[in-house]
């Protein structure tokens, strides 16, 4: 096992817990813009095998229709990456992008998939009523990397404008924040609650 299987290990595992009691909530908007929590668990599941089958040798197998069943094809996906990165030689092989140069596939993993699972498991969550659970120590750890590449992230497109945040709020309300998503969002079903 390497650090980058245990991370993953531990931050699908916590998404996978937020996913098993979405119910029959998977229609429900999200805190992200004109996406379901289908489109969550769409968007986690169908970029990575693009990316490393474009940079690598690695070959994701393709698991039940997010449509059909996406607990379903969450929990294959979520099985088939951990599966890549305990096993050292695949997990150890070499990943070449136009972008990001040359790096092992676990550390491409680690670096932009990853995270991207810890980030969207506060939209899930937020969205079907459930707590986040994000630790606060590696929400400040991921709004520390980030910050320094503030303008490159608004400019590729994939994150939207920063919302307003008090510098006092909660590590998950800033990061939430960076990103941008409001912090204080709610599903239009739910008065009345707060985050912390």
């Amino acid at each position: 096992m390497t650090e980058q299987s245990d991370h993953h290990r531990r931050i699908a595992g916590a998404f996978s817990e937020r996913v098993a009691a979405v119910g029959t909530r998977w229609d429900d908007p999200t805190p992200v813009p004109e996406w379901s929590v289908r489109d969550i668990v769409r968007h986690l599941v169908e970029w990575l095998p693009g990316f490393l089958a474009s940079g690598s040798t690695v070959r994701l197998p393709t698991g039940p229709s997010v449509d059909d069943d996406p607990f379903g094809a969450w929990r294959a996906h979520c099985a088939a990456v951990q599966a890549v990165l305990d096993d050292p030689v695949i997990a150890g092989g070499l990943l070449t992008d136009p972008h990001l140069g040359e790096l092992s596939v676990a550390e491409a993993i680690d670096r932009f998939y990853t995270p991207d699972v810890f980030m969207h498991t506060w939209d899930l969550a937020r969205a079907t009523g459930q707590n986040d659970g994000l630790d606060a120590d590696t929400c400040e750890a991921m709004l520390a990397g980030l910050q320094p590449i503030d303008q490159l992230l608004r400019d590729s497109g994939q994150y939207g404008p920063r919302m307003p945040v008090a510098d006092h709020a909660p590590a998950v309300d800033r990061l939430m924040a960076f990103i941008g998503r409001d912090p204080a969002w709610h599903p239009p079903s739910v008065h009345g609650t707060e985050t912390a």
